[in-house]
């Protein structure tokens, strides 16, 4: 799955017409006797009220209120979404925020990893978080929380934060970034550049549960990756796969699993560590002292 970066204006752009927008989308999900868990976590702050009432969407009517990229958390296995709109006075700052449960942290932490860039300006916060032009975006347990500021002028930071921080008060569970990410090279590495793809890893239907790291060395840009099976033989079958559609012809065995040659990711390099495979891609030809190195770096940390 290949998610596509945005300009940035854009992005705050299309925000702003979502907050704009909302207000006219029905967007209940609930019978008016049901109460969404997530209403919980909705802070109340001094004199921020609601302008209006908080709105819940689920599967099935996401596309109700982020139409176009509602897949992409669909491809997560999102559960709920709450939506709070704040304001104080009709004239004052007004507030969007958004809390989306997406079944556990590994999920949370895949679609956030999806939006976020490595050069945003990340802060302590949660399991990680990050502001940007008004925006301050973070993830904690099995949430993904999104808030907006609209005219909070110098204010707009310090608002953020208190919003952001009080929602991650309310959650019982924090949970963690995914252990797997600490086994990526250290050496080259793009922090903040790790993500997690839930299925379609590499654009393969049977390829799940897919860890990516970017890296850049001296004139190489290459990516390192962990796929994790649900146990050994599900492995072995996912590499037998791969392996197969690749072909005989561009597929050579080496002393840690294979090289493969491909179009688009150039020399690839994969094995599978009992329930785990993990490989370089994106090794160009003359690179490939690179490559075997990570390699051996990424089977080393695997079988420790």
């Amino acid at each position: 799955m290949n998610i596509l970066r945005p300009k940035r204006y854009l992005k705050v752009f299309f925000c702003f017409i979502l907050f704009f927008s909302v207000s006219s989308m029905k967007g209940a999900l609930f019978d008016k006797e049901e109460v969404s868990s997530l209403r919980a976590l909705l802070p109340k702050l001094g004199s921020w009220k609601f302008s209006e009432a908080p709105q819940n969407y689920v599967p099935g009517t996401l596309y109700e209120y982020i139409n176009g990229a509602a897949e992409i958390y669909l491809a997560y296995d999102f559960k709920e979404l709450i939506v709070g709109l704040y304001n104080k006075e009709e004239s004052e700052p007004s507030l969007s925020l958004e809390i989306y449960d997406m079944g556990n942290e590994i999920n949370s932490f895949g679609i956030y990893s999806a939006e976020r860039f490595p050069e945003s300006q990340f802060i302590s916060l949660g399991n990680q978080g990050y502001l940007e032009e008004g925006t301050l975006n973070f993830i904690v347990g099995k949430y993904y929380i999104k808030l907006l500021c609209f005219d909070c002028g110098e204010e707009s930071d310090k608002l953020l934060k208190l919003f952001s921080q009080e929602v991650a008060k309310k959650v019982k569970f924090k949970g963690q970034l995914p252990p797997l990410l600490k086994l990526f090279p250290d050496e080259g590495l793009i922090q903040n550049s790790e993500k997690f793809f839930l299925r379609n890893f590499m654009g393969y239907s049977f390829l799940h549960d897919g860890y990516l790291a970017n890296y850049k060395l001296l004139d190489l840009e290459f990516d390192c990756f962990f796929i994790k099976g649900e146990n050994a033989e599900d492995a072995k079958n996912m590499l037998e796969r791969y392996l197969e559609k690749k072909g005989k012809q561009n597929v050579q065995k080496i002393s840690l699993g294979y090289r493969i040659k491909d179009r688009y990711y150039h020399n690839i390099y994969m094995t599978r560590v009992e329930n785990y495979l993990c490989g370089v891609m994106k090794i160009k030809d003359g690179f490939e002292e690179v490559g075997e190195r990570y390699f051996g770096k990424l089977v080393g940390s695997l079988k420790k």
